[in-house]
């Protein structure tokens, strides 16, 4: 587990050494046919179907809400029903926890988000896990701070993080953050990116030029597209002969699409390192000739396996990738209140800098309720992913 790293912690020195074990009950165990998709796509379904009823899961005395999507339509009510799933197995792998389960349906809406944290927090629930969606997350924390209790959401939209909402997600600065120190540990000074025009690649370009500059790296060229790629990939290519590494981030059919592109522009690939983030870990990705060798940030898949195992059979079926999600909050929950007392989801306790493990390896949460985590260097290959560096073992300060 994640050992006490931050000497400068105002958790005492027993609440840190219980830090080192944070989800000690849980088996930490996590590649399979789901894989990760673009966070800031389309995230708001068209119309719901009849909402779930609410249902308790567990028999503890600390009362948890779990609001997700389970009657939402299509992909989204397929991650709430899964999530609600790998909740369920978290809390029946866990040794005798102290926890009941108040879970909620909100119908992907934010009407219906914070229905259910008023219903959860009216049966005294002192932690709300969920909603997924960003446009829910607000309301949600609003109603959960003026009672004293922290959220901890599923979105990745950092800008709805804060103010006791914590982001329990796959964060792309993770990703970009690691891959850019990777890179820079490896002697790439000269950096470029082509970026998609949209609200994913606007968050990644910030987080791109605050890691270059970081490592005292320098960028030569930086092109974001809409629909027709061609144009930005033109110019980058002509800087690229300047450059040691270039990132392009965006999901797996537009990655392979970008690197066409480029190609169609000149470039050569074989000749710069190519980097990526965590939605690199696609069968697009893996099949291009072109993007064999590129090297990406993601968590270490050997976790994950190893959950969608237990999960196939227990449930009969494929977990969505996110559903790892709802297993380490609820793991999480269930050790906090083993080893923490009445501190158990205070700021101080969810902030603790050592972090916490879970099946996709070590996540700590920022004081501004984002999160960061130790994440594994991926290289692309015809086979799928394979680490050429793994994820770290304990945190920096």
């Amino acid at each position: 587990m994640v050992g006490p790293l931050n000497r400068k912690s105002q958790l005492s020195g027993a609440t840190r050494r219980a830090a080192v074990g944070l989800i000690l009950g849980a088996p930490l165990l996590g590649a399979c046919s789901s894989q990760f998709s673009n966070p800031f796509g389309s995230s708001k379904p068209e119309a719901a179907g009849p909402q779930q009823q609410p249902l308790s899961v567990g028999t503890g005395q600390v009362k948890v809400g779990l609001i997700l999507p389970l009657s939402a339509a299509g992909n989204a009510g397929v991650a709430g029903q899964s999530m609600k799933n790998a909740a369920e197995m978290a809390l029946a792998e866990f040794q005798n926890p102290n926890v009941q389960l108040l879970i909620k349906d909100d119908g992907g809406s934010p009407q219906g988000a914070q229905q259910g944290a008023q219903q959860a927090l009216g049966e005294g629930a002192e932690i709300i896990l969920g909603p997924l969606f960003a446009v829910s997350v607000p309301a949600t924390a609003q109603l959960a701070r003026g009672r004293g209790v922290s959220v901890i959401a599923f979105s990745t939209d950092s800008s709805v993080a804060g103010h006791g909402a914590y982001l329990l997600s796959f964060l792309p600065e993770s990703d970009v953050n690691r891959i850019v120190e990777y890179a820079a540990g490896t002697g790439k000074r000269s950096f470029a990116a082509l970026l998609p025009d949209n609200a994913y690649g606007n968050v990644v370009e910030v987080a791109f030029k605050q890691a270059v500059a970081r490592k005292g790296g320098r960028i030569v060229a930086f092109e974001k597209y809409g629909a027709d790629r061609a144009a930005a990939a033109r110019t980058v290519a002509q800087s690229l002969g300047q450059a040691d590494a270039l990132l392009l981030a965006d999901d797996g059919d537009s990655v392979v699409a970008t690197a066409d592109a480029l190609t169609a522009a000149g470039s050569n690939l074989r000749n710069i390192q190519l980097l990526g983030t965590g939605l690199w870990d696609n069968p697009r990705v893996f099949a291009s000739p072109v993007l064999q060798g590129g090297l990406y940030a993601a968590p270490d898949p050997s976790g994950f396996r190893s959950f969608a195992g237990r999960y196939r059979a227990k449930f009969g079926g494929e977990p969505v990738r996110t559903a790892t999600l709802a297993y380490d909050a609820v793991a999480l929950v269930a050790a906090l209140s083993r080893t923490q007392g009445a501190q158990r989801f205070a700021a101080e306790t969810l902030t603790n800098p050592s972090g916490f493990a879970g099946i996709d390896g070590l996540f700590r949460f920022r004081a501004d309720g984002t999160n960061e985590r130790g994440l594994a260097v991926m290289k692309a290959a015809q086979g799928g992913g394979t680490a050429v560096a793994g994820s770290p073992k304990s945190f920096g300060a």
